[in-house]
């Protein structure tokens, strides 16, 4: 049986943030503009998508303290930090003090797994210990921990007239709260429910069941509902959805003839499951806003949510998301029933 759908209550909007290489600055500063942006049109946050050894964001977290100087509303989040590439305690204490900077606004969001590509760049992440290193939830599970103020020492008072710590520092009482895991599998969203996180869902799942079904709305739904049901908030546990939405309202023609284009290109990887692991892909969703609300009102896991992240498409012009954002906000929001913050 449909469930009702939920009123929009959170809209955000996620980038990966491109840039030159030969002039890496101007990608970056036009991202601290499309958060700016983001913030006066009234949305209610900004996430970004972070990219190792390519031409995107590889530092969100730095990112996020820029964009926080810049801002004083818009929540800042992350999705996702890969932990394959992280110290946990080090990173702790990198959300914890962007945090206390932004005044209690950043989501980060972690997943983890080796490093993609590890074979060929072990030898510069962890030169001794690649063989031995942790790439389970047991890495998540210690930032938890570090990040909601459990002991990272077992020494803490004053050394000379120095005054240690056993936990991280700065501690944000309020992080521990607002962390996310990104998942695309059953076993994810239950791990993260257990564990009492919030949950992250993208236009990416894993059809676990070799004979099917290959819905993949339905797939995400089951996601939802697994991971709600191991949480201990039950269904009023936080899950934020992020598929790709292009609203044509103000687009030119030719803006209109290439996000069609786009959308087009991506569209075959849909239809079945790919790779080994079996992920499923989204359709991209192009149209006006009215057609676009009228498509997401109808898939069975968006009226399961009442928080988005739309992903803004990859390759586009910093004039693209400037139209893009103005359109989500001024138009498809208040059609999902959404209303911006001022």
């Amino acid at each position: 049986m449909p469930s009702t759908p939920r009123p929009l209550r959170k809209l955000g909007f996620l980038t990966i943030g491109l840039f030159d290489e030969s002039d890496p600055g101007r990608g970056h500063e036009s991202t601290l503009e499309i958060i700016e942006l983001g913030e006066r049109l009234g949305f209610d946050s900004a996430w970004l998508r972070h990219r190792h050894l390519q031409y995107g964001i590889s530092s969100p977290v730095a990112v996020m303290a820029a964009a926080s100087q810049r801002t004083r509303r818009i929540e800042l989040g992350t999705a996702v930090i890969p932990l394959g590439w992280e110290n946990p305690l080090r990173l702790a204490e990198d959300l914890a003090t962007v945090d206390i900077l932004s005044g209690g606004r950043i989501n980060p969001g972690v997943s983890v797994g080796p490093p993609m590509h590890f074979d060929e760049i072990k030898g510069a992440l962890y030169p001794d210990t690649a063989d031995v290193e942790d790439f389970s939830y047991e890495r998540v599970r210690r930032l938890l921990d570090l990040v909601r103020g459990k002991p990272a020492s077992d020494f803490s008072g004053v050394q000379g007239f120095e005054v240690f710590s056993d936990r991280v520092q700065p501690h944000s009482p309020g992080l521990g709260r607002r962390l996310w895991y990104g998942g695309g599998s059953l076993r994810s969203a239950r791990w993260a429910g257990e564990h009492g996180m919030n949950f992250l869902t993208s236009s990416v799942v894993k059809a676990e069941a070799p004979e099917g079904p290959y819905d993949f709305a339905e797939i995400q739904l089951s996601h939802i509902r697994a991971f709600r049901a191991a949480h201990p908030d039950g269904e009023q546990a936080r899950v934020s959805q992020g598929l790709v939405v292009i609203p044509t309202d103000s687009a030119s023609a030719e803006q209109r003839a290439r996000y069609k284009e786009y959308a087009a290109k991506r569209t075959p990887r849909t239809a079945s499951p790919q790779g080994p692991a079996r992920m499923m892909f989204a359709p991209d969703i192009v149209g006006t806003s009215q057609e676009i609300a009228e498509r997401l009102q109808a898939h069975a896991a968006f009226r399961e949510v009442d928080e988005v992240a739309f992903a803004l498409p990859f390759t586009f012009e910093h004039e693209d998301y400037v139209q893009i954002l103005t359109d989500m906000a001024t138009k498809l929001g208040p059609a999902l029933g959404w209303q911006p913050r001022v």
